[in-house]
Order: structure tokens, then C-alpha cells, then sequence
């Protein structure tokens, strides 16, 4: 069976839409792991070797026998159950591949999970990248729709019901805020993720047995060769780095849903003041265009947490190395990195694929007969009647708008009280002028870079 992760995979994506294809799939699937693993192992030779622990050559010895396509995943995954972790297979393999007189210097010093936090963090920092991209064009078309809008007006809807008037444009700013702070907290997750060297127990003892007289200059030695942040102390079982991971991903995907969620509302027929760009076919109903990418960005945004407090719950992990804990971290966090990787990509083109349609949101403006903005009149008339006989006639004309068909505006005309009150009913009365702060607010949300 053949998958974009190669041959004897089973890791196409079937049955997951929303990250199949995707950036992150790519970087996330069981070849993009072999390679980190390797990687991983690869620079703890070159480390070694600059430090001179290790013949000059081993390193690209090493190096150049780590090749993924030398390898079969499924071999050794299937090799994996014996000992709980497939990088005892692979050592196994690639000191084979290296052969003499390189070969024992392969994994030297290190432990299985040493290699596996590394390679996890390796995986980590390049879809995050991938992700950072997307994030970034997700902002980019927000901004642009948010100042195209700004003054576009649409009901403000709060438990399902027409509030008081807003704007698109602030709606829109509103989503590209939610970007930005999932932006932020994976931008500072990407740059703190760290190498993992400590040995069998976290002491380094075994680096020191292999002849390092500083053990921890190597370690510093081999998060420069792999690229990670040094970790202050080896982080077996001090899962900060999994939980940060777990934290940014989970409100990624509950940020892009916050956007997904409310096309789907806005792209309703009924509502139709959303369109996305190109939408999904129907298997059956040859007339409709589905809001697919919105439904798989809000799919993720579900799915997200959960995944999260696995994670979280593996930070209970104990002793030096952890029975479960650990190994209860791989599946999720692969998973959170697809999910959020594949809801970045999706909400890139729904973002720069989005129409609205502002004829649309003045149109809902009117459902309610100018009642949309009772809150307004309110207090203008509270001076006028005082506040009780104020709330008595919204409510009594509230009703009556509905079961007369009649706007607000009319009704109020005919109201004695406000008769020689100099009003201008029509313009009290106009949703359109009664949106606040919304341009302003948009306006400050746009300052933000």
C-alpha cells in the first residue's frame, strides 16, 4: 500500500479531510518522523564529534547513513511494540547502515526517549513554521476585509437574536485579533522548544562514562547541531515543552473556529450575508455550495481540546522516566499539530476566498421594524417620559410592530407624547447609525501588527 509518506504506510488521511494534503500532513506523517529521528541521531555523532569524543569522521558517516529511504517504516514500527518506542529498532538499523568502524558510535551516551523528545521537537518546529505561514495569510485577508468593511453594518446577534447594530468590518477585525494572539503563542512556543539529552535518569552519567569531561557543553553542542533550544535541565519527565505545545495548538484551532463558526452562521440561505469563495458539493443536491472549509476548521476546533488535555494530564509523569505518561503524548500531540496545521491552511483560503455581502446585512437590519435599536431609544426617550414610562411604551410598541407590521418610526409618530418633541424618528430610528464605536474599535484593531 503506498501513501504520500511513502510505500508500506497506512497514513494517508482517509477519514481526516481537514489536514489530508495539507503543509502539515507532509511534515507531520511517518516518513517526516523517521527523518527527525534521525536527524536527531545523527547530530548527537556530529556533536560528539566536534567535541572530540568521537572520531571526525563519524559524523558524516552517520549523517550520510541516516537517509530515510534506507529504512522500512512498517518493519520498524512493527519492531516497535517490543520494547515500547521505535527508536530501539532504528539504532539497531542505522548502526547496521553506518557498519565499521562508525557504527558504535551511533546513540552513544543517549536514551531512547533522549531521541524521541528531540525528534518530536524537530517535528514540532517545522510545522509550526508551516502553520506561522498560514496564521500570517489568514491576518493579512482578515485585515484587508476588516478595512474594506469598516463601516459595512450588520445585526449584532447575541443568543441567536438580533442585539444592537455592529459592523462587519469589526467582526471581521475581531476574528484577525484571535489570529494575532494565536500567532503570538506559537511564535514564543516555536522559539523555546528544546533538545532532549540526559541520559538513562536525566544525569548526563552516561555521556561522562563515554569520556565527555563536560558533559553538559555537549549537550549544549547538540542543541546547536539540531537546532533546538539547550534545555536547562533534561526534561524526562518535565513536560513543559508538550504542555506549551498542547496550550498554543488547542487555542489555534479554537481561534480559527471562533471565524469558522460564525461563516457557517452568516452563510446560512436564510442569512446568506457570507459566501465562502468556492464551496463544496453535495453528493445528492446538485444546487448546493457547502461552507466545507469552514466546516472542517470548526471540526478541528472540536476536536482540539481534547487532545489538548491528554497532554496536559501526561505532566503527571513519574519518577525519572515514566511509564505511560510518555508514551500517552505521541499519538495527541501529532494529531494537535495536524489538526491546527490543516485549520491554518484551511482558514487561509477561506479567509482570502471570503464574500460578504453588505446588501444582505442592511436587508437583516429591517427584519425587526427599526426594534434593533430600542436600546438607543431607550435613553433618548428617559429624559422625555422618565425611565419607567420609557421602557412601558418600547415594550408595548415592540409588540405592536410585530403583530401591525409597522416600523418603530411609525408607531413613535404617532406616540403624543413625542409629537412636538422635535425628534428626527427616522434617523433615531436608522440601525445604520447606531453602530457605537465599531469604526474606531476596527480602527485600533488594524494598529496591531
Amino acid at each position: 500500500m503506498t501513501s504520500p509518506d511513502g510505500p508500506g504506510t497506512d497514513d494517508a488521511g482517509l477519514l481526516a479531510p481537514g489536514w489530508a494534503g495539507s503543509p502539515a500532513a507532509a511534515a507531520t506523517g511517518d516518513r517526516a518522523y523517521l527523518r527527525a529521528l534521525l536527524d536527531a541521531e545523527a547530530a548527537l555523532t556530529r556533536a560528539q564529534a566536534a567535541l572530540g569524543l568521537v572520531p571526525a569522521a563519524a559524523g558524516p558517516a552517520v549523517t550520510e547513513a541516516a537517509d530515510p529511504a534506507r529504512f522500512d517504516l512498517r518493519a520498524l514500527a512493527l519492531r516497535a511494540r517490543s520494547g515500547g518506542n521505535p527508536v530501539i529498532p532504528l539504532v539497531a538499523e542505522l548502526t547496521r547502515a553506518v557498519g565499521d568502524p562508525y557504527g558504535p558510535c551511533v546513540h552513544r551516551g543517549a536514551t531512547s526517549q533522549d531521541i524521541l523528545d528531540t525528534a518530536t521537537m524537530l517535528v514540532a518546529a517545522r510545522t509550526l513554521d508551516l502553520l506561522l505561514g498560514d496564521l500570517d495569510r489568514v491576518q493579512r485577508a482578515l485585515a484587508r476585509l476588516a478595512a474594506e468593511h469598516r463601516d459595512s453594518v450588520l445585526p449584532g446577534r447575541t443568543l441567536t437574536q438580533h442585539a444592537v447594530p455592529t459592523s462587519f468590518g469589526l467582526k471581521a477585525a475581531g476574528w484577525r485579533s484571535l489570529v494575532l494572539d494565536a500567532r503570538d503563542r506559537v511564535t514564543a512556543v516555536r522559539d523555546s522548544l528544546p533538545a532532549q539529552l540526559g541520559g538513562a535518569a536525566g544525569t548526563l552519567a552516561a555521556l561522562a562514562s563515554y569520556g565527555a569531561p563536560d558533559p553538559l557543553a555537549l549537550v549544549a553542542a547538540y542543541a546547536r547541531e539540531v537546532g533546538l533550544r539547550e534545555p536547562a535541565l533534561p526534561w524526562h519527565t518535565l513536560r513543559t515543552p508538550v504542555a506549551d505545545l498542547a496550550g498554543c495548538l488547542a487555542l489555534t484551532a479554537g481561534a480559527l473556529g471562533k471565524m469558522a463558526v460564525d461563516v457557517l452562521t452568516l452563510s446560512r440561505t436564510e442569512i446568506a450575508e457570507v459566501a465562502e469563495g468556492s464551496g463544496g458539493g453535495s453528493s445528492a443536491m446538485p444546487h448546493k455550495a457547502n461552507p466545507v472549509r469552514s466546516t472542517l476548521i470548526a471540526a478541528a476546533a472540536r476536536r482540539a481540546p481534547q487532545l489538548a488535555a491528554t497532554l496536559y494530564g501526561s505532566l503527571a509523569a513519574e519518577d525519572e522516566r515514566p511509564p505511560g505518561a510518555w508514551h500517552a503524548e505521541w499519538e495527541p500531540l501529532r494529531d494537535l499539530l495536524r489538526l491546527a496545521g490543516g485549520a491554518a491552511h484551511e482558514a487561509a483560503e477561506l479567509a482570502e476566498g471570503l464574500r460578504a455581502r453588505p446588501g444582505a446585512m442592511r436587508a437583516h437590519l429591517d427584519l425587526t421594524r427599526g426594534l434593533i435599536v430600542s436600546e438607543h431609544l431607550a435613553a433618548v426617550l428617559e429624559p422625555l417620559l422618565g425611565r419607567a414610562r420609557a421602557k412601558e411604551l418600547l415594550s408595548e410598541l415592540a409588540r405592536r410592530a410585530h403583530e401591525e407590521d409597522r416600523t418603530l418610526a411609525r408607531l413613535l409618530a404617532d406616540v403624543p407624547e413625542l409629537r412636538d418633541s422635535g425628534l428626527d424618528l427616522d434617523a433615531l430610528t436608522d440601525p445604520a447609525r447606531r453602530t457605537g464605536c465599531a469604526g474606531e474599535l476596527t480602527d485600533r484593531a488594524l494598529e496591531r501588527r
